[in-house]
Parts: C-alpha cells; structure tokens; sequence
C-alpha cells in the first residue's frame, strides 16, 4: 500500500479529487491528508472518495495551516457542518493522529477507536503510542525508517519518508536536474512494513504563503530501469526576473515534452502537460504542481497494480 501524504492546499486536494473523477487511482493507494485550511474543495473532495468508494485518511490534529482557527470563526459555520457532514458520510475514511509529547488521546481514540491510524516522527512521542495505542487495533501506524521507532512500534507499520530534494530556488535545480527519488516501494514488505509514505514531489516542509518564482520548475517521477524511482527536473531559462512566467512554463514544458518523446509516460497528466504545451497555454502554477502530483500517485498506482 501507498499512502502519499499531502497538506490540505488547494491544488493538492484538487489533485487528488481528479485522479478519482478520472479513474486513474489504485485501490492500493490511501491519500493521506493533513488539512491546513477548512474549506470547499476539501469538503469536495472527501466527498468525491466517499461517493466512489475510494479510501482516504484525514488527520484530525493538524500540526500546521489554519484549519483550527477556520473552525472557530463564526462565518465558517455553514462550511464546517458540510465538513462534518462528509466525515460521516464517507464511509472508508480512516482517521490518523499526529502523535505529540505529552498530548493526551483519549478523546481520539473514544471516538474513531474502530478506525484509526497513527503518525509518530518524533522520538518523544513514542511513548504516547506506547501508552494510548500499543494495545489498540490501529489500522496502520506511520513511523521513519529509524531503529527508535521500529523497535517500540512494531504493528502495522508504514514507512513515512521524505524524498523530494527540495531546494531553495527552483533555478538550483539545473544543477541536479535528474536524481534519484525512491526504492521504497521494492523494499518495504521486505523490511518489514505494510506500507510506505512519502510528500510526493512537494516535499515535507510547509510554508504560509507563496512566492513569485525567478524559475519555473517541472518536477517529474520516472521510473529507471531497475524500477527505482527517479525524478526528473526541468527548468525555465530566462530566470533574471519574475516577469512572464507564462513563457518560463513554456521553456520548461518543451523540455518536458521534448524527454518525454523517449520516454513515452502516458498518464493522464502527461498528456494533459503536452496537450499544453501544444495549445501553447499556461494553467498557472498551481495546476502545474496539480499535475506532477496527479503523474506521480497514477504511475506508482500502475506499478503496483502489477504486483
């Protein structure tokens, strides 16, 4: 199993939600996510799983974004009924906790104690599963790839990693434009785990707000021919400034489309990338991260489908 785990943006959520609309997302894939902002299109989404029988996972306990205080604000009501409303409606939803030093769980597990997961990576909140979990049915529990944790948590395990090389500028990707992403999809039954996690290509870190990039960067999982995991990086040329970002996406678009003549990936957002390219259009950033998610869960989904 596969559990990509994505922040509640905007984008992401709408990833995710087109990959279901689409057909194009395995069984064996369980999106987790972490809802940073209470709104619509997570609303929409939870929806959409529920309504074509599709697991998912919804962290309860946010660590970052909004989510909280959006709850609490007295013109989010009518949002926050519907929320409710679509947890109780999607039946295959799995509830994960974010372990934390010296919280207490007790309210979590009293009310989703027939559907719950864990995620622990941190070594003082081990002893919170130890406490509240180890003799609980936890459906799966999320933990780093660490000695401390493997020896205390020992059930259901699942590999959470980060493997998005993330760089401070996305022109710093010219200098590592092809590198290595994952193998943890050939090793995990055989290191002991039912599953494995990763950021896909967003990387786990989280930030409030955008920028305006200098460089337009396309971030694209293959798979070698050892079917290890690569990720390729294709980068915009005229990065003096942050004008005309339309024509950066299409520098780096005709490179995309140009590898790809070779390579032959057909996803659904593969062809939607050249069908761009083609029309000579520009989605918006936003949309171009939409679709790298999109190619990256559809193409471990083949993968693992064939196992």
């Amino acid at each position: 199993m596969y559990f990509p785990y994505l922040r509640g943006r905007q984008f992401e959520l709408i990833a995710l939600r087109e990959l279901v609309e689409k057909d194009v997302l395995s069984g064996r894939i369980m999106p987790i996510i972490e809802p940073v902002k209470l709104s619509a299109t997570l609303v929409k989404t939870i929806e959409t799983y529920g309504k074509n029988d599709k697991q998912l996972a919804i962290i309860t306990n946010p660590k970052v974004g909004s989510f909280k205080s959006d709850a609490r604000e007295e013109k989010n009501q009518k949002l926050k009924e519907n929320f409710s409303a679509s947890l109780k409606e999607n039946h295959n939803l799995l509830f994960m906790n974010l372990l934390k030093a010296n919280s207490k769980p007790e309210k979590f597990i009293e009310r989703y104690a027939d559907n719950m997961g864990t995620i622990c990576d941190d070594k003082d909140a081990i002893s919170i599963y130890e406490a509240y979990f180890a003799a609980k049915d936890v459906k799966y529990n999320l933990i780093p790839d660490e000695s401390g944790f493997r020896r205390k948590i020992r059930k259901n395990r699942v590999l959470l990693a980060d493997k998005f090389n993330k760089q401070d500028r996305n022109n710093d990707y010219v200098e590592v434009d092809d590198e290595p992403f994952s193998e943890d999809h050939l090793y995990y039954l055989e290191d002991g785990y039912v599953g494995f996690s990763d950021y896909s290509i967003v990387g786990k870190e989280y930030n409030e707000t955008g920028f305006a990039p200098y460089a337009v960067a396309i971030h694209i999982v293959y798979f070698d021919t050892d079917d290890s995991l690569r990720v390729k990086h294709f980068v915009s040329d005229s990065n003096d400034d942050i004008s005309d970002p339309a024509g950066k996406f299409q520098e780096a678009l005709s490179k995309l489309v140009e590898w790809n003549e070779e390579k032959q990936l057909d996803t659904v957002a593969m062809k939607e990338f050249e069908d761009l390219y083609h029309r000579e259009a520009y989605p918006g950033l936003g949309t171009v991260k939409k679709l790298s998610i999109m190619h990256h869960l559809e193409l471990i989904g083949r993968y693992l489908d064939k196992e």
